[in-house]
């Protein structure tokens, strides 16, 4: 096992990081048991409908941030080792700075019961205001 997929399966390194690229993510993951999402960045509305649609959130989910926590620390209809998200073409702005703050709690909470959960941001100019998940060598 790899080090950036051994990084990947410890629950206790689950967080929200920033990444060169996606890639390299995907291809530790595969065969893994980790469930991997890749979600394309946009306004609310549709973000909340990214995210619902590539974890296949059941019907209830509400379409408003306090909804996306209550699923993603449920995620009980997707049964997987862990959980990484991947996004892609986040800008900054007040509905990035409530996502993480939604994501870092999901962390928290999958932690908290030994699961990984990692939100990943790609983010190759190093944009965001978010530790690396690795280092390129």
């Amino acid at each position: 096992m790899g080090k950036l997929l051994q990084r990947l399966k410890d629950a206790s390194r689950s967080g929200v990081y920033r990444a060169p690229g996606s890639d390299e993510i995907a291809d530790a993951l595969k065969a893994s048991g980790v469930f991997l999402a890749r979600i394309a960045f946009a306004d609310k509305e549709k973000l909340l409908k990214n995210i619902a649609r590539a974890l296949d959130f059941p019907d209830w989910f509400g379409g408003n941030w306090d909804a996306l926590e209550d699923c993603l620390t449920d995620l009980s209809w997707r049964d997987a080792e862990g959980y990484v998200l991947l996004f892609e073409g986040a800008k900054p702005g007040d509905e990035l700075g409530v996502l993480i703050d939604v994501l870092r709690t999901a962390a928290e909470h999958w932690a908290g019961r030994g699961k990984p959960f990692f939100a990943v941001f790609v983010d190759p100019q190093r944009s965001h205001a978010l530790p690396e998940l690795f280092r390129q060598a």
